[in-house]
């Protein structure tokens, strides 16, 4: 016992208290751990959540409602849960823009770069599932049509198609199985999270300069822990100005209508966070090709520290490389004001440029001296 507890404190110490730290950290380095806090929410509040909530085509719309109306304290749950996913995702896009502008994927920091991405895309998988939860109408039609897209995997996409759905068609049996995959998943990313911890722990952390800053460190507690908590405090204001002013501010109207297979929306539109890979899928016009593009733009993100060979780490000292940073977050941005847009013209061609935008900037980056 007396081991384990000296094992544990041992960790504590090396990892949390006396962690080297570059000591020229910026607040931009704080929402990696914002984002870790953010997830500890989630996982808490949608706990709580599932004590009440009712995994069934008939029931599931209610039940959303009775926790609202009838459960001590259930607003409160519901309102951090759903806006705690955007704030989730904010800190994530955050965080991998910084990542993204100093260089922090070049190699040795590749795998830590690679587990985020993975992280990434368990949090896009689990996000949408949760979409789909309430059963309201956007929630209903978003859950078809994305299912729908694994159809065109040639040989086995109706067969993935129809294991999704439990059946012919988007229904109970699809939410059942939604729910608990958004329920597990939760738990595989906070896994895939420390072994993400793992790897900046062990190759050291970036900084603003991308220079060596072995011999110019501090330790992480309490200089950098007092950095934490006051970029805490101000998030946490943004976040109750959500929860308590404007809690349904980024969700769709349509939602609180319950689900109708024989109404289909005017426009479909996912949450924001999904908005730009939603424009890419969209742009083009033929349905494996979109799915491609989709999927590709995942993983070549993945494959960034395996594509960058330049000399120059980051933007800092590099002028073609902040310029190629700027144009690419400026596309991301425009990508997600398209994804909101009827996909008919000229929103289609517009798409299809800023796709193409957006993955010549991984090409341009490979090209770099």
């Amino acid at each position: 016992m007396r081991n384990s507890k000296n094992a544990l404190l041992t960790v504590l110490l090396n990892h949390v208290v006396s962690y080297p730290t570059p000591i020229n950290f910026n607040y931009f380095y704080s929402f990696g751990s914002l984002a870790g806090i953010c997830l500890v929410v989630q996982i808490l509040s949608g706990v709580f959540l599932a004590m009440h909530y009712l995994p069934s085509g008939d029931l599931a719309f209610m039940s959303v409602e009775s926790i609202m109306r009838d459960i001590n304290g259930g607003w409160l749950l519901r309102y951090c849960h759903a806006n705690g996913s955007s704030m989730f995702f904010l800190c994530v896009y955050i965080h991998m823009a910084r990542g993204l502008y100093y260089g922090s994927y070049a190699m040795p920091r590749h795998f830590t770069w690679i587990t985020g991405v993975v992280v990434f895309v368990l949090m896009m998988a689990t996000a949408f599932m949760g979409y789909v939860l309430p059963w309201g109408q956007m929630s209903y039609w978003a859950a078809v049509v994305i299912t729908n897209l694994f159809s065109a995997i040639p040989l086995v996409g109706p067969s993935v198609v129809e294991w999704l759905w439990g059946g012919f068609s988007v229904g109970g049996p699809t939410l059942n199985r939604f729910f608990s995959f958004h329920f597990l998943l939760p738990f595989l990313i906070a896994a895939m999270a420390c072994v993400h911890l793992a790897f900046l722990h062990k190759n050291g952390s970036n900084n603003p300069l991308t220079v060596d800053s072995s011999s110019d460190s501090i330790q992480f507690y309490p200089y950098y822990v007092v950095k934490d908590v006051l970029g805490f405090q101000w998030f946490l204001l943004l976040f109750c100005g959500f929860i308590f002013f404007g809690p349904n501010l980024l969700g769709h109207p349509d939602n609180w209508v319950y689900a109708d297979s024989l109404a289909t929306p005017l426009h479909i539109t996912p949450e924001w966070y999904f908005l730009p890979f939603y424009a890419i899928l969209r742009s083009i016009p033929d349905k494996l090709g979109g799915v491609v593009a989709m999927g590709g733009a995942l993983v070549v993100l993945a494959l960034l520290p395996f594509c960058y060979r330049s000399r120059v780490k980051g933007a800092v000292f590099g002028p073609s490389y902040r310029l190629l940073f700027w144009v690419f977050a400026s596309n991301v941005v425009f990508l997600g004001w398209l994804g909101q847009k009827v996909m008919e013209p000229p929103y289609q061609s517009l798409g299809l440029v800023a796709t193409v935008i957006y993955f010549l900037y991984f090409l341009l980056l490979s090209l770099l001296p």
